[in-house]
């Protein structure tokens, strides 16, 4: 009789095989690989492509990596795991992976799991570069797949907003009118600068290249699955953690969390967005114990069905843009961050207009006054600077802030209930019990302490240069008032609006 999978321990599934990761030196990479180390304890070795960069050999970035917080328990309960991290020189944009032969061979004799994580998540970045970032490396991935001798498991990372298209987004595999082999050949042989002027009608509906080169990479997957046990899993918006191995870890600006600091810190005034759609966003532990249990899943099976998951908050906990800013600015009050540029305030809307006059009069003209301020003191101007990356990254975003889409999520709260005992303790995610609020406590704690490298030490002085901002906030919109009906008094606006009062009320 077949066992069921809920039943075979995920541990030993993972021991003694050897794992070859993609994008381990990014947020959900790093995050992976602590993972398995500390709740895999037994798997013989994680190959990690690494590229050199910005004079940094891949050993030196490899301990960069590793001496982030984020490895911190694993430091101090497992130590001799670091030893099982096996850095391995290439670039996923270079053909072929940019692997040596030796390497090559090695990864093909010794891989019985592959992560494919890494991508370009720039929206901005350019048709070519994209491709070969995205798509061209998924199909490199495969072909050095279908060379290894021990595979089990090819886990692609995806994203939920490759169908955008579409209203609803279900678990399957969706046929493209695209054809990844002609989009590599072309990005291989067309001029760049040629390309980027076609790159609008090369995308047709599809929002930036980042979406759709991801879309492309589906497609690869699907094609080389008829020859390798491939599993999808397509997340959302991955933010910080919940508690796992520690609450409120991140290590970028994406999403909500970098919302909530903008907003925090008083640089965010404005928000280009419809305040009552659902933010689908989900911790990046989640996301991890997903990505974990899919390959799992995936690699005790032997027919050639292709998984596709949503790592996604439908069927759990969903929040509005609205709601989720509103609870930012209360827990900011609380722990507010250090140095705020003024008091934390957030108006949200969906009118293009309407938002960019506001950013002209709230973020543009003030930043303005201040860099002049700055200047006078000898510091370096730098808020028109900040706020220009402030109004090019929510116009970035803007597709994504004012669309709704229905990511359907059924594979993974099945997979998550059908747990055994033995597997929810180090696996297991509760769902249905999730405080949201709390949740976003952590994320902003976590973004003080891991982002922006402020110490909760300093909270007292923290609550108090918020409190001073707090005042010269009540002060200027005082004097502003003041000054708008002084000057409706001189122009006789003031009385005449008071004639038509009384006259009504009368």
């Amino acid at each position: 009789m077949e066992t069921k999978n809920e039943n075979v321990y995920v541990p030993a599934f993972y021991a003694n095989r050897s794992i070859f990761i993609t994008g381990g030196t990014g947020f959900l990479g790093k995050a992976l690989i602590e993972k398995l180390l500390r709740s895999c304890p037994d798997v013989r070795e994680i190959f990690v492509l690494i590229r050199p960069k910005k004079g940094l050999s891949v050993n030196d970035r490899l301990n960069k990596i590793l001496s982030n917080k984020l490895f911190d328990l694993l430091r101090s309960r497992q130590p001799s795991a670091f030893d099982k991290i096996v850095p391995v020189t290439g670039y996923v944009a270079k053909e072929n992976l940019g692997l040596l032969p030796s390497d090559r061979e090695m990864l093909i004799d010794r891989v019985s799991i592959i992560f494919h994580v890494a991508a370009s998540v720039r929206f901005d970045e350019g048709l070519k570069d994209a491709i070969f970032n995205n798509t061209r490396s998924t199909r490199d991935i495969c072909i050095l797949a279908s060379e290894m001798k021990n595979l089990v498991v090819l886990l692609h990372v995806s994203s939920t907003y490759t169908q955008t298209d579409k209203l609803v987004v279900d678990e399957v595999l969706y046929p493209s009118k695209f054809d990844w082999k002609k989009a590599i050949e072309v990005a291989e042989r067309v001029d760049e600068h040629v390309l980027r002027i076609l790159t609008t009608k090369y995308l047709e509906n599809m929002p930036n290249t980042y979406t759709f080169t991801k879309r492309l990479a589906e497609q690869v997957i699907s094609d080389y699955s008829e020859s390798l046990p491939c599993a999808i899993i397509r997340p959302s918006i991955v933010i910080s953690t919940t508690y796992d191995p520690m609450p409120g870890w991140i290590d970028n600006f994406n999403g909500p969390v970098g919302m909530l600091i903008g907003g925090g810190k008083g640089i965010l005034r404005v928000l280009w967005s419809d305040p009552n759609i659902n933010s689908d966003y989900v911790p990046v532990d989640v996301t991890i114990k997903a990505m974990i249990l899919i390959a799992w899943k995936r690699g005790i099976r032997k027919d050639k069905i292709t998984d596709v998951c949503h790592c996604s908050s439908s069927l759990m906990k969903c929040m509005d843009v609205k709601t989720i800013v509103e609870i930012g600015l209360d827990i900011v009050k609380e722990i507010p961050l250090n140095n705020v540029v003024w008091k934390p305030r957030t108006t949200i809307t969906k009118n293009y207009f309407v938002y960019y006059s506001l950013v002209l009069i709230l973020h543009i003209i003030p930043a303005m006054f201040l860099d002049e301020i700055m200047k006078l003191f000898g510091v370096q101007p730098m808020l028109v600077r900040l706020q220009r990356k402030v109004y090019v990254s929510n116009r970035a975003l803007s597709y994504f802030l004012l669309n709704q889409w229905t990511f359907r999520n059924q594979n993974m709260i099945t997979m998550l209930d059908n747990l055994s005992a033995e597997n929810q303790k180090d696996f297991g995610y509760p769902y249905k019990d999730v405080d949201v609020v709390q949740y976003f406590k952590d994320g902003i704690i976590g973004a003080k302490l891991y982002l922006l490298n402020e110490s909760m030490d300093e909270l007292e002085a923290s609550k108090r240069h918020y409190n001073r901002m707090k005042r010269l906030d009540t002060i200027v919109r005082v004097i502003f008032a003041a000054i708008v009906l002084w000057i409706l008094y001189r122009r006789n606006v003031l009385s005449y609006i008071m004639d038509i009062f009384l006259s009504f009320a009368y």
